[in-house]
């Protein structure tokens, strides 16, 4: 796959087709405000401030051309990658009038966000806040916990599971896995789904350790490398990010340990710099696209290379605003309500090709890809954080192979 940047792509060209006949600017020149709420301060901030970047730097570009002809406004709250700070900052966000809200570092966040948009929605009939989630991926947000004002944007901790183990399956280097996780709502769902996966399509393979740890607060894994080492762990599961993915693979190398790892995020926030040359081959990562995917996603990374000296690595902030334009043309209106049901069942082409907005649980469907830690060479030339590696394309699975079924109720406005 040759690494192309294309000289002209519009906005316009991918969503066309996803237009009626004549609902494009319908609310031309109207600005929508949209709360991003996550972290500016504390161990996760360094992740934030991308996030909050790439938010702004997608809003701009889709503000130039967009079928609704709306601009958007991203207003940052920083909740401190707390629970109940977010819920303060909703309730910043609703005394300012804001419709829209979009969170994603942190499951915890985003479950006391449902419950709180839920909430307020009822008490606030004609004031309605729709959240867009586009990077909390525990499967209760779209099963037990789905709301008619929740929409997923990243493939949810079983899809990746069941797409990461559809692969594992066929490793037969794989013979004792050790998962290490984030003891919040994501890490125990990323171990539970590994467990069964593994039962599900690998029995023989063992499952040889199973630690959480406290989100955002280990300063020092050396401990936990020890017992990887000391249980003859050939593979190492894990959904950490941010801090607690950089500080893990650092003290796995200073410890020497050679196991490979299956991860969700160590793609960014300092992972690739720790894992540097000594991982080589070692480290695989499942996700909903990659550096190298060429195409508008590589046009993306690198403009925002260009102007910020960082990497480009939540690309869902650019199909979430995309969605939002097309719901919005189509429903020929900002208010939330009618935006929701326009989202719902919605397909359209975005970066990594046609997706749907599942309208049952409001889950995005999509394709997902594994990729592999390797040295940058002509056909994947993308830097991550300047170490002269990358992540090279080792399998894509379509939407249907890492699609998971939903338990999801929805409640819907009468």
């Amino acid at each position: 796959m040759r690494f192309h940047v294309p000289q002209v792509r519009t906005l316009s060209f991918l969503v066309a087709a996803s237009l009626s006949a004549g609902a494009a600017l319908a609310q031309k020149g109207e600005t929508v405000k949209i709360a991003w709420i996550d972290p500016l301060s504390g161990l996760m901030a360094s992740v934030g401030q991308n996030q909050v970047k790439s938010f702004q730097f997608v809003a701009e570009k889709i503000n130039a051309n967009n079928p609704a002809g709306v601009k958007f406004e991203i207003v940052s709250i920083d909740n401190k990658l707390s629970p109940a700070e977010s819920l303060n900052a909703l309730k910043s966000a609703a005394d300012q009038g804001i419709r829209y809200v979009v969170q994603g570092l942190g499951s915890g966040s985003a479950l006391a966000l449902v419950d709180g948009v839920n909430k307020y929605n009822e008490r606030n009939p004609g004031k309605e806040i729709v959240y867009l989630n586009y990077a909390a991926v525990d499967p209760d947000l779209t099963n037990s916990k789905c709301s008619y004002w929740h929409f997923r944007l990243d493939a949810d901790t079983s899809m990746k599971m069941e797409a990461l183990t559809t692969f594992i399956k066929d490793q037969k280097d794989v013979q004792k896995v050790y998962l290490i996780n984030q003891n919040y709502a994501h890490g125990h769902q990323v171990s539970k789904f590994a467990k069964e996966n593994l039962k599900r399509k690998r029995p023989d393979i063992q499952v040889v350790g199973d630690d959480l740890h406290p989100l955002a607060q280990v300063r020092d894994f050396a401990p936990y490398v020890a017992k990887i080492k000391a249980s003859g762990a050939d593979t190492v599961i894990t959904g950490n990010w941010g801090s607690d993915l950089a500080l893990l693979v650092k003290a796995a190398n200073d410890a020497g340990l050679t196991a490979k790892f299956y991860t969700y995020y160590a793609n960014f926030g300092g992972t690739p710099t720790a894992l540097g040359k000594t991982a080589n081959g070692r480290v695989y990562q499942i996700g909903y696209g990659h550096y190298n995917l060429g195409g508008l996603n590589g046009q993306l990374v690198a403009e925002f290379k260009k102007r910020f000296n960082d990497d480009y690595y939540s690309a869902a902030t650019y199909s979430g605003l995309q969605m939002l334009t097309i719901a919005m043309a189509n429903a020929k209106s900002t208010d939330p309500v009618k935006v929701a049901y326009a989202m719902e069942g919605l397909k359209f082409k975005t970066f990594n090709g046609e997706v749907e907005m599942r309208k049952t649980d409001h889950q995005l469907q999509q394709t997902l890809f594994l990729a592999k830690w390797a040295p940058t060479d002509a056909k994947n030339p993308y830097n991550v954080e300047g170490t002269g590696m990358t992540f090279v394309p080792v399998k894509q699975f379509d939407a249907y192979v890492a699609s998971t079924p939903t338990s999801c109720q929805m409640k819907r406005p009468s």
